[in-house]
C-alpha cells in the first residue's frame, strides 16, 4: 500500500515509486488516492481523521483481512503512522519517508538540517509559481532533479484545492497522533538531511520504540528524497521489502 505526499495522486506516486519494482516480482501495488486528489472526490470532512478512515476503508475493500506492507511519503507517511492503530493485525511492514509522527509545523524538529548548494540555473525550467517551494523543499538542487520532480508532478490529476487548503489549515493533525504506533514488523525510516520541511531528527528519536526498525539519513536529499536520490531510495526500499516478505505472507493475527 502506497500513501502519497500531500498534493500527489496515484499517477505521480507511481512515477516516484515504481522504479523500485523494475526488477522485483511478486508484489502487488495499491496506490491510494486520498480524498480530493486523483480519482477520489472530497467525500469526507477535511480532517485527517476522516482521510485516514477513508484509507482504512479502501484497504479493507481491496484486501479484506490480508496482511500488507505500507509505505507513506510525507503526509502519506504521517497517515501511515495511524494505520497500525486501526488495523493492528494486518500491517506486515511500515516505511516512513520524509515524515514524522507530528504534523503541525510548530511540532517539527528542524535542528541540524543542512543548507543546499544550488547548481547555477537549476530552477530555469521550473514554473515561476513553484520556484519558491522548490528552493525550500528540494535538497539536491540540480537541473536534473528539478526536471525529474516536474515530470512526476505533470502526471498529477486535478486536485480539489479548496478542500485541501481547508484540510491543511483546520484539520491536519490526527486526534490520536500522541498514541503509540505499535508495529511488530520491519519498520524503515528514510529521511533527508536537507529536508527543510519536516527535518530528520524526529524519526531518529522514535527509533528505539521499534524492535525491528532501521533509520537511514541521506545527506544529499531533501523533502523530495525518492525523486532526488532514486537509486539510493530503490536500494533501501528493496531491502525493506525483502524483510517484509515473511511478515506479509504470514497469517494475520
Amino acid at each position: 500500500i502506497v500513501l502519497p505526499s500531500f498534493g500527489f495522486d496515484h499517477a505521480s506516486m507511481a512515477a516516484a515509486i515504481e522504479p523500485v519494482f523494475a526488477e522485483l516480482s511478486g508484489w502487488r501495488r495499491l496506490y491510494v488516492d486520498l480524498p480530493g486528489t486523483g480519482d477520489s472526490p472530497a467525500h469526507c470532512p477535511p480532517l485527517s481523521d476522516a482521510v485516514l478512515d477513508a484509507v482504512v476503508t479502501t484497504v479493507q475493500a481491496e484486501l479484506g483481512d490480508r496482511r500488507f506492507a505500507l509505505l507513506g511519503w510525507s503526509y502519506g507517511g504521517y497517515l501511515a503512522t495511524g494505520v497500525p492503530r486501526r488495523l493492528p493485525d494486518q500491517v506486515g511492514g511500515l516505511m516512513l519517508v520524509c515524515t514524522g509522527f507530528k504534523i503541525r509545523t510548530q511540532d517539527r524538529d528542524l535542528s541540524g538540517v543542512l543548507a543546499s548548494d544550488p547548481q547555477v540555473g537549476w530552477l530555469d525550467q521550473v514554473p515561476s509559481h513553484l520556484r519558491e517551494h522548490f528552493a525550500h523543499a528540494v535538497g539536491l538542487q540540480t537541473g536534473e532533479v528539478a526536471r525529474r520532480i516536474i515530470s512526476a508532478l505533470h502526471t498529477t490529476g486535478p486536485m480539489e484545492e479548496t478542500y485541501l487548503a481547508s484540510l491543511r489549515a483546520e484539520g491536519f493533525a490526527l486526534s490520536d497522533e500522541n498514541e503509540p504506533t505499535a508495529c511488530n514488523a520491519p519498520v524503515c525510516f528514510v529521511v533527508g538531511k536537507r529536508d527543510r520541511v519536516v527535518g530528520y531528527a524526529s524519526l531518529l528519536d522514535s527509533l528505539g520504540k521499534y524492535d525491528f526498525a532501521s533509520y537511514t539519513c541521506i545527506s544529499g536529499a531533501g523533502h523530495y528524497l525518492p525523486l532526488e536520490q532514486p537509486d539510493v531510495f530503490t536500494v533501501i526500499t528493496k531491502g525493506w521489502l525483502e524483510q517484509c516478505e515473511s511478515t506479509v505472507n504470514s497469517s494475520s493475527g
